[in-house]
């Protein structure tokens, strides 16, 4: 079985995103999803990645992930290059199911269970700028009433917005953390309630909000802090009895190796689509289990991504819990991929089909706003990088 070509597939009207399609000569065609920058990603593909994998067999994945990997830090790079190869990796192994007519967490390993709680991240914008629960006590019996039995929220990005998180009033502060306060009235502790800072606070302040918050008994605090000083953490975790969540920003294990090590997280959230997708979330799962961390995977970034981490949750022993969002889930993720996401009453099933278990619909390719660029042997961006090992394989089809 041999790559003939690498498909990229953009929406207008979904700016964020991008999917990738990898071909075979055997006719299985590999879907895999990364989200961001996705004009830079399709370029990533097209010209980096493509020119080393075409012609090569896809079941190699191991081999794929470490020569992209070696190419995408050839000059120190990182980023939009991890999502390349993140959406990549996914599509080999979709590939891989697919030929060998399994799901994914079956090669894998097989499964330690058949289905993974979800949780559901939620924040509702007020018309002053903050994020405000104006409806917090029925939105926690929304949840409950559908068998959702945690959720995660956004209360205080509004308060680091003015001062980059280095100044913001503890009357505003108190305000904020009041939905608390009346989902807790409401539900009792049959929610767990999570909360995100996104990245946006000084140290003093992220633990001002931690403290500000213990009482109402967290499932997590969840990036108080960017993720880009372990130390940091390690003092924000030693100044809160709140468990400390971290962090979909961190790509790869070799991010992740610190902060776990340290003991600086007591939640390990890597996003698959970012991270390095089902091969590297894999490792860093591994390297959590070693420390006896659980995983909880991030989404909030399509529903490729939600398929391929359902596979990763079957398998590894410590995954705990898996990220969602209602109002996509139900809404323009229906639009895209097929069939419908297995959740039900509070949890994420195991795709049930060979390979990822989802496909493009046939709707995508009638858009408007459709934008498609492929690579093959007759489309093939020259790769020019003296001295690179992929350039010669043995086994390269001319």
């Amino acid at each position: 079985m041999k790559i003939t070509q690498i498909e990229t597939v953009i929406l207008k009207d979904i700016p964020r995103g991008i999917w990738v399609r990898v071909h075979t000569d055997s006719g299985h065609i590999g879907l895999g999803e990364t989200w961001y920058t996705p004009r830079g990603i399709a370029g990533i593909i097209h010209e980096l990645f493509a020119p080393i994998l075409m012609g090569q067999n896809p079941l190699d994945i191991e081999r794929h992930w470490k020569d992209m990997f070696q190419l995408a830090n050839a000059m120190g790079s990182g980023g939009a290059e991890i999502r390349a190869i993140s959406a990549l990796d996914i599509a080999l192994w979709d590939i891989a199911g697919q030929a060998m007519e399994q799901p994914i967490y079956r090669l894998m390993g097989g499964a330690c269970r058949e289905r993974i709680r979800i949780y559901n991240t939620c924040s509702v914008r007020g018309k002053d700028g903050g994020q405000v629960f104006t409806q917090s006590e029925k939105l926690a019996e929304s949840f409950l009433n559908e068998g959702i039995t945690a959720i995660k929220v956004v209360l205080t990005d509004h308060l680091a917005d003015v001062g980059y998180g280095y100044d913001f009033r503890a009357k505003d502060l108190s305000a904020a953390v009041a939905p608390l306060e009346k989902m807790r009235r409401a539900v009792g502790k049959d929610l767990e309630i999570a909360h995100d800072g996104h990245g946006k606070f000084s140290l003093t302040n992220a633990i001002t909000v931690a403290r500000a918050m213990e009482d109402y008994d967290l499932l997590w605090q969840e990036e108080l802090l960017q993720p880009v000083n372990v130390e940091t953490h390690l003092r924000l975790k030693q100044a809160t009895r709140t468990p400390i969540c971290g962090a979909e920003r961190l790509q790869t294990r070799y991010q992740f190796r610190d902060y776990i090590e340290r003991g600086a997280i007591d939640y390990v959230m890597p996003d698959l689509v970012w991270t390095g997708g089902i091969s590297e979330v894999k490792r860093i799962a591994t390297l959590a289990e070693t420390y006896q961390l659980p995983l909880c995977p991030h989404d909030s970034v399509g529903p490729v991504n939600l398929f391929a981490c359902a596979h990763v949750c079957m398998n590894v022993p410590n995954a705990a819990l898996m990220e969602t969002v209602r109002d996509v889930y139900q809404g323009w993720y229906r639009d895209i991929v097929e069939p419908p996401i297995p959740i039900e009453q509070g949890y994420l099933r195991a795709p049930e089909e060979p390979g990822l278990g989802a496909r493009l619909k046939e709707s995508v390719w009638e858009r408007d706003d459709l934008v498609v660029e492929t690579s093959d042997a007759d489309h093939l961006a020259p790769l020019q990088w003296p001295g690179f090992r992929s350039q010669q394989r043995p086994d390269s089809v001319s």
